[in-house]
């Protein structure tokens, strides 16, 4: 089963912003303003009339999601899910970093979509550790893809060599060991 999952997955080192897929995930705020990191320039990139469309459609709560229009970007569509803090990991923050995925990829299901890319949720500044926030990310995108048939593609979006061996050592088969 997560073979065929594994089959669907694609580790991508580079900028979200110039990736040509249905909907790129943009790592949002409860507000959905534009921010730093990779939010600042997803906003950059679509232009002003995002930060319209995200007033439009917010707040959202930790662990949930919104869409909009991609507007100026490659992507037709930026879905904006909103990670938890890292508080030490006595706050649920692992199960809600794992429903931030799962409402960005039901986003993803009920508009139709073929592909979409996230970044590294709640890695920045919210402090999420990038080994845990790993592995919680692959392994809720591979259940999501085990039982759903859209997306057909989910990219992993990641910011440096560090970063990138992470996520390949993530996907590796259970039992292999990773440097």
């Amino acid at each position: 089963m997560s073979e065929q999952a594994n089959e669907r997955i694609v580790i991508h080192q580079g900028d979200i912003t110039t990736l040509d897929v249905d909907a790129i995930v943009n790592a949002a705020n409860e507000h959905l303003a534009p921010g730093g990191g990779v939010c600042g320039a997803i906003h950059r990139a679509a232009g002003p009339a995002l930060a319209k469309a995200c007033a439009d459609v917010g707040p959202c709560p930790t662990g949930e999601a919104r869409i909009t229009p991609g507007f100026d970007l490659k992507a037709r569509y930026v879905i904006h899910a909103v990670g938890p803090v890292w508080h030490g990991g006595t706050r649920g923050e692992d199960e809600k970093l794992a429903a931030t995925y799962r409402s960005a990829l039901a986003l993803a299901e009920t508009h139709g979509l073929n592909s979409i890319a996230f970044p590294a949720i709640s890695t920045g500044v919210y402090g999420y550790p990038l080994e845990r926030a790993t592995r919680i990310a692959v392994d809720t995108v591979r259940a999501w893809l085990a039982t759903h048939e859209r997306p057909q593609r989910v990219v992993f979006c990641v910011f440096g060599d560090q970063a990138e061996r992470v996520y390949r050592a993530a996907l590796e088969p259970a039992g292999r060991s990773s440097a």
